[in-house]
């Protein structure tokens, strides 16, 4: 009876975490519909129901969080504050450091569309100050009645960049944290990184903030990965390419969580699903629900 009853005990824990919704994420908020990371995009995604909404974040010249995934003004999606296009070698001269947040906002980085994404809607956009771009998504769920979207916020750093293209990591990590804490979204939201030493920086302000151990090459490992973190982070984030059954099960009984990224065909995504991964992050969020969601 007791071998039956433990026996009994497994499958209805291995049915829970079947049934366990995969979590759907919004890339950059709605890349491929709305131009990245702006307020727009965001705000449709959290309208067609994803879980968690992924934005990026820099920092600008008067310490302010800015919601960019480049660390310059990209030259192929924006352009100058006259309506010009940028060039290849403006990338020098307009660093986000470098560059207070009043002349940042100047520049629309939606009009020109994005060659990648033959799909985008191109409309003006400028990229918003994570405290902005909060209240926006906020609001809208509220005043619609949707439940409360996550963040998983990708805090956009590197060693070479330290003191050129942002704040070293003590810095960095402490005003992104207070910018979220500040909005009181400490407890819905990932902080996410490729830099170990981000994540580091979080976990010793507030060992229950949830932290995301992202990886984009083969030359990645997950078990030297996590010894040089020094402690287990809530989530492996690898690029999809990389997710396979071993490593998801490795992370499973560490008890960590794994957000693939960035899956855009749906046979792909429901392949990630059915090998267990824990939630997706796509720049297609729409394709996703239909995939993944029983009607």
């Amino acid at each position: 009876m007791k071998h039956i009853a433990t026996l009994l005990l497994a499958c209805m824990t291995t049915a829970a975490m079947a049934e366990t919704p995969i979590d759907i994420g919004g890339n950059r908020g709605f890349r491929g519909m709305y131009p990245e990371n702006s307020i727009h995009g965001f705000v449709r995604a959290a309208k067609i129901g994803v879980n968690t909404i992924q934005l990026d974040v820099v920092i600008s010249k008067d310490n302010q969080v800015v919601v960019s995934h480049d660390l310059t003004i990209d030259e192929a999606v924006c352009s100058a504050p006259d309506g010009k296009a940028l060039t290849e070698a403006d990338k020098d001269k307009y660093k986000i450091y470098q560059m207070n947040y009043d002349e940042i906002k100047k520049f629309d980085c939606g009009q020109r569309g994005n060659s990648r994404f033959t799909d985008q809607i191109k409309e003006a956009a400028t990229k918003p100050l994570l405290s902005e771009a909060i209240d926006a998504i906020e609001k809208y769920t509220k005043e619609n009645n949707l439940p409360a979207v996550n963040y998983n916020i990708q805090i956009v750093s590197s060693k070479k960049g330290d003191e050129v293209m942002h704040p070293e990591p003590p810095q960095y990590s402490k005003l992104v944290y207070e910018a979220v804490k500040t909005k009181g979204i400490q407890q819905r939201t990932i902080f996410a990184s490729l830099d170990l030493r981000i994540l580091q920086e979080i976990h010793k302000l507030d060992e229950a903030a949830m932290t995301g151990l992202m990886s984009e090459k083969n030359t990645d490992v997950l078990e030297t990965n996590l010894k040089d973190l020094h402690f287990n982070p809530t989530c492996y984030m690898p690029n999809f390419l990389l997710c396979n059954k071993v490593m998801i099960t490795k992370c499973h009984a560490l008890g960590i969580k794994v957000i693939a990224w960035t899956p855009n065909e749906m046979t792909k995504m429901t392949a990630l699903k059915t090998d267990g991964v824990d939630g997706i992050i796509t720049d297609y969020p729409d394709r996703a629900i239909k995939a993944l969601r029983p009607k």
